[in-house]
C-alpha cells in the first residue's frame, strides 16, 4: 500500500526551492479559517481492497509484482510533478510538534501534499495557495507571461509545450527540461524493474509493450509504446504505467503526470460490453453538431476491459479514485487505433455501495431514487470512456492544424469531462434505440444520471469532473430538465426535457471543442458552473455520506 512508500520521501528534490521560499515550512497547519482537519478526513471511506488474485500463474505473479514496485517510482516522480518541493514540506510536518501532526502526515500522503482535493485545493500545512502550473512549472509564472513568452520566442514553443518537459527559469528565459533528465533518478530504475517483467513474461504483447515502455522512461518517445499497448491481448494482466493526464497542470493543460494502473482483466465481463465498441462509427455519425465538425480520422478499434485493479501508483493514488480510464491520449495513436477503455470493478462498486446509492435518496423523491441502479452507474461510466474517443480531437483554427486540448488550455480538462459526461447519456440513449439496451429502462439511466450529478459536484468545482458537473447541473436546470420540490425538499426529473437538454448541451460544448473557442469555454463555465442554494442544501444533507473512498491495496500478490 501507499502508505509503506511515502513515509520514505524525505529527500530534498534537485533544484526544488525550499520550503521557507514556498511559504510552507514549519508555520504549521491553517485551521484559523474553520477548515476542519478531522471533519475533511472523515469524507474518505478507507475500504480494504482484496482482489481475487488466486487464478494467477507463478510468471504472472511475478511480473504483478514487479509492476507493482515500479508503480513505487511514479509515486515519487509524482510527488515532485504536484509540488517540487513536497519532500522537504513533508518533512517539516514530520518534524512539527503540532498536535494532529499524524494526521496531517496521512492527509499529505493522502493528497500528495498539503493541498485538500475534496476542498478546492485548500491548505492544510501553510498559508499558500498551490500553484496552477504545479510542479511543471517556476512555481511564480503566470499564465499571461508564458503566453507572452511563447509568442516572443516561438522557435521555443514546440519544447516548452512538450507534454513531456519541465518548463524552468535559466535567467531571463524559459527553458524546457525533458522528463526523462528530470525524473532520471526513478524513471532508470523503474525502467529496469519494467525490462525484467518483459524477460519473465511470455506473453507476446505484454513482452513487447513492456520492452517498449522500459525504453519510453529514458528516451521520452511514447508513441510506439503507446501503439504496443492497444495490442495487448491474451494476458489477464492489464498495465497502464507512464505519463498520462493532465489535470494537474492547472496553468496551461499540456503537462502529463505520472501513474500506474495495475489491473487483472475479467474475460466474461469485458466480452459482455465489447459489443458497444463496434457502434463507435454510428455514435460518431450521431452526435448533435454539424457534420463538418464529426470526427471521423480516429481509429475505432477501441478494446474494452472490465477488470479489477490490486494496486496503484502516482497520479492515480490522490484526490478522486478513478472508476475508468480511456487512454491513450495521443491524438496520433486515436488517430491509428482508437482508445482503450479499462472499467475498474471493485473500485466502481465499492463506490456505488457506499456513495451512489445513497445519493439517490437525498437528492431525488423516493420513485425516482429507487431508479439509480449499479446497472446503470457501470454502463454510464462505459460510455463516458467511449465518448471521450469521439468528437473533435485535431482541429483547424486560422488555418493552422492545431489539437481542442492545445486551443482549450487549462479549461480544456473540465469541459472534456463534461462532455465525456453529456455524450456518455447521449450514447447510452442511443444504444436503448437500437436495441442494446432497453429504453423501459431509460428512466432509471436518466436518475442514475442525475444522481451521478451530485456524486461529482462533491468533489468540488475546483476539481476537472466536479466544474464539469457543475455546469451540467446549471446548464440542465436552465433548460427545465429537473424542478426543485419544496415541500419534499428533493430534485424532480422531467425526463423529457432532460433528454432534450441533454442534446442541446451536448451541441454547444462539442461547438466550442470543434472550433478551439478558449474564450467562449471560459464564458461557458463562468455562465453555467455555479452552485445554487438548492445544490448546497443537498450537499449539507450528505454529510454522512462518504465524498470518495480511499482504497487500501496489497503490497505484493
Amino acid at each position: 500500500m501507499r502508505h509503506a512508500i511515502l513515509p520514505l520521501l524525505l529527500a530534498t528534490a534537485a533544484c526544488a526551492p525550499t520550503t521557507t521560499e514556498a511559504g510552507l515550512g514549519s508555520d504549521g497547519a491553517a485551521m484559523s479559517d474553520g477548515y476542519d482537519l478531522q471533519a475533511q478526513y472523515a469524507k474518505l471511506a478507507v475500504i480494504e481492497m482484496n482482489p481475487d488474485t488466486s487464478y494467477l500463474t507463478e510468471e504472472e505473479r511475478q511480473v504483478v509484482n514487479l509492476l507493482i514496485d515500479a508503480s513505487s517510482y511514479m509515486d515519487e516522480i509524482y510527488l515532485r510533478q504536484r509540488f517540487a518541493a513536497n519532500p522537504e514540506v513533508r518533512q517539516a510536518i514530520s518534524r512539527s510538534k503540532h498536535g494532529d501532526r499524524d494526521l496531517l502526515l496521512t492527509m499529505f500522503d493522502r493528497y500528495y501534499g498539503a493541498w485538500d482535493d475534496l476542498d478546492e485545493f485548500h491548505p492544510f500545512w501553510g498559508t499558500e495557495e498551490l500553484p496552477e502550473g504545479a510542479g511543471f512549472y517556476p512555481t511564480d509564472l503566470t499564465r499571461g507571461e508564458f503566453d507572452a513568452y511563447l509568442a516572443a520566442n516561438p522557435d521555443q514553443r514546440a519544447d516548452l509545450l512538450d507534454p513531456y518537459t519541465v518548463v524552468k527559469r535559466d535567467g531571463d528565459r524559459l527553458v524546457a527540461v525533458p522528463y526523462s533528465e528530470e525524473y532520471a533518478e526513478w524513471l532508470i530504475p523503474a525502467s529496469r524493474l519494467l525490462q525484467q517483467a518483459a524477460q519473465i513474461t511470455t506473453n507476446p504483447s505484454l513482452k513487447k509493450f513492456l520492452s517498449l515502455r522500459a525504453r519510453s522512461f529514458v528516451t521520452d518517445d511514447y508513441f510506439e509504446s503507446e501503439m504496443a499497448w492497444m495490442d495487448l491481448k491474451d494476458t489477464p494482466i492489464e498495465i497502464a504505467i507512464g505519463p498520462y493526464e493532465v489535470y494537474t497542470d492547472r496553468l496551461y493543460g499540456t503537462k502529463t503526470a505520472f501513474e500506474s494502473f495495475v489491473t487483472l482483466r475479467n474475460p466474461e465481463e469485458s466480452a459482455a460490453l465489447a459489443k458497444y465498441k463496434n457502434y463507435l462509427r454510428d455514435m460518431e455519425a450521431n452526435l448533435p453538431i454539424e457534420d463538418e465538425y464529426k470526427n471521423f480520422q480516429r481509429g475505432f478499434e477501441s478494446p474494452i476491459a472490465v477488470a479489477d485493479q490490486v494496486h496503484g501508483g502516482g497520479d492515480n493514488v490522490p484526490g478522486v479514485q478513478t472508476i475508468a480510464f480511456n487512454l491513450p491520449n495521443d491524438e496520433r495513436v486515436r488517430e491509428a487505433k482508437g482508445a482503450k477503455k479499462v472499467i475498474l470493478a471493485n473500485v466502481l462498486g465499492a463506490k456505488y455501495e457506499r456513495i451512489l446509492d445513497p445519493i439517490g435518496d437525498v437528492v431525488l423523491k423516493p420513485d425516482q431514487a429507487g431508479l439509480v441502479a449499479k446497472k446503470y452507474m457501470e454502463l454510464f461510466t462505459l460510455f463516458h470512456e467511449l465518448s471521450h474517443s469521439l468528437g473533435p480531437g485535431t482541429i483547424t483554427v486560422d488555418g493552422r492544424q492545431t489539437s481542442v486540448n492545445e486551443e482549450l488550455k487549462e479549461q480544456y480538462s473540465a469541459l472534456e469531462e463534461s462532455k465525456a459526461d453529456v455524450m456518455g447519456m447521449w450514447n447510452l440513449m442511443f444504444m436503448m434505440e437500437k436495441g442494446e439496451l432497453p429504453i423501459s429502462e431509460k428512466e432509471s439511466a436518466l436518475a442514475s444520471y442525475m444522481a451521478g450529478l451530485f456524486r461529482s459536484m462533491r468533489f468540488g468545482i475546483d476539481e476537472a469532473h466536479g466544474k464539469g458537473a457543475a455546469l451540467q447541473y446549471g446548464y440542465l436546470k436552465e433548460k427545465g430538465a429537473f424542478r426543485w420540490d419544496a415541500s419534499a425538499r428533493r430534485y424532480v426529473v422531467d425526463y423529457a426535457r432532460m433528454e432534450t437538454g441533454i442534446r442541446d448541451l451536448l451541441h454547444d460544448q462539442l461547438t466550442l471543442q470543434a472550433r478551439g473557442d478558449y474564450e467562449g469555454t471560459k464564458a461557458f463555465f463562468d455562465r453555467y458552473a455555479k452552485l445554487d442554494d438548492w445544490a448546497r442544501g443537498r450537499f449539507a444533507a450528505m454529510s454522512s455520506i462518504p465524498v470518495d473512498i480511499q482504497p487500501i491495496y496489497p503490497d505484493e500478490v
